[in-house]
């Protein structure tokens, strides 16, 4: 397993031509109902960088529960590419919570989401609806190229939507998490 995850998020003005094209063109996996709980430990307060960089989170989808530890890469200009991701599947989330409460890891936030996932050639593309946020499309790559730059990367996925005639392409560099905890601190890229 590659501890690396390569992904955008981004809003569409129009996302109609993506869902006609993954449903003529790409092969669907399934919906998933995800909660996401992310968590801070007190001695390290993720959220004293701005925007933050790194999350724990622990996620039940569709009652399959994993945690998982990113910390997010930025370029010069403060906009992330890739991250360092440690994934692990749990059998007990309720133990899992418990035990991070005992040691001093804290509750920030739980974001819920609904998710269409479909996978197309080496990348792997999600419809998701974010409760308090709303839609977004994030695409992340599966190829088993793990030398690539990821900017390049992520900028031919961002000519993936605009070949597809997404209209205006708004991106998220700070994740669900940060955007439902700061909503007035949000500012996303028009590309």
């Amino acid at each position: 397993m590659v501890d690396r995850e390569i992904e955008i998020q981004v809003q569409v003005d129009n996302i109609g031509p993506l869902l006609d094209f993954l449903k003529a063109s790409a092969k669907f996996q399934e919906k998933r109902h995800q909660i996401d709980e992310y968590f801070t430990p007190t001695h390290r307060n993720f959220l004293g960088v701005r925007p933050a960089v790194e999350w724990l989170r622990l996620r039940n989808s569709n009652g399959v529960f994993s945690t998982t530890y990113k910390n997010w890469h930025a370029d010069k200009d403060g906009r992330t590419q890739y991250a360092d991701e440690y994934e692990t599947k749990i059998e007990n989330l309720d133990q899992l919570r418990k035990i991070f409460t005992v040691i001093d890891i804290k509750p920030l936030i739980t974001v819920d989401k609904e998710r269409d996932i479909f996978l197309y050639k080496d990348y792997e593309v999600a419809i998701d609806k974010i409760k308090g946020l709303g839609d977004f499309v994030e695409i992340e790559y599966k190829g088993e190229n793990h030398e690539l730059d990821p900017k390049e990367v992520t900028s031919e996925m961002v000519k993936f939507l605009k070949d597809l005639g997404c209209g205006a392409i708004k991106r998220n560099y700070v994740g669900y998490p940060f955007m439902l905890l700061y909503p007035n601190e949000i500012k996303l890229d028009i590309l």
